[in-house]
């Protein structure tokens, strides 16, 4: 019985870490790529007009 509890805490545990890694390397992707936007804009400012 305890067997099974500690199988099921294993398979939670590993796709708690699997999720996390998979969540700090999506917000370090949107992260470069919000900088990569801003910098464009950046550029391109005196071309802006309003």
């Amino acid at each position: 019985m305890s067997e099974k509890i500690y199988t099921t805490m294993k398979s939670v545990g590993i796709g708690n870490l699997v999720m996390g890694i998979l969540l700090i390397v999506a917000g370090i992707a949107s992260g470069v790529l919000m900088i990569i936007s801003g910098g464009k804009l950046l550029k391109k400012k005196s071309d802006i007009l309003f």
